[in-house]
């Protein structure tokens, strides 16, 4: 592969220094809408849990992760993807679905589940998160007055 300068290049061809552009933003709402469907659309398939979620140490359950999880179905998607999903660990499902510990503790630990969950039961935990963000507590939407 050859390096040149852009000045270099610009003789050559013409450059967009807009691309890639960034995909348009989408909503926790939509994120989750979209990690659901997902889920939905595989609903047959046993998806893995992840071991003690609770008790790992907060660096430790961040990085947690397993092949063919519903983290990782929603890793899959390239709309996710795009929209800014970066890996398929706990941390990351937790930062970009702006999910609690208890939410994800609930929707993915072998705790309640066992080895595997399906995923048809997966979406239904996913759809309850739609259906409680709409009803945060009081102290939720205080919080996210303050942290926005």
């Amino acid at each position: 592969m050859k390096h040149h300068a852009l000045e270099q290049l610009q003789t050559v061809a013409s450059i967009n220094l807009d691309y890639p552009r960034p995909a348009p933003a989408m909503s926790r709402r939509e994120r989750l809408e979209r990690w659901a469907e997902l889920l939905e659309r595989s609903q047959h398939h046993a998806l893995s849990t992840l071991h003690q979620t609770e008790y790992q140490p907060a660096g430790e359950r961040a990085i947690m992760r397993a092949d063919h999880s519903p983290i990782s179905v929603a890793f899959a998607d390239p709309v996710l993807r795009a929209a800014g999903l970066e890996n398929d660990s706990y941390g990351e499902a937790q930062r970009f679905f702006e999910l609690s510990d208890n939410q994800l503790h609930r929707l993915l630990c072998y705790c309640h589940f066992g080895a595997t969950v399906s995923a048809a039961t997966a979406a239904r935990h996913v759809r309850a998160l739609i259906a409680a963000g709409d009803r945060q507590s009081i102290l939720a939407r205080l919080r996210n007055f303050f942290v926005r």
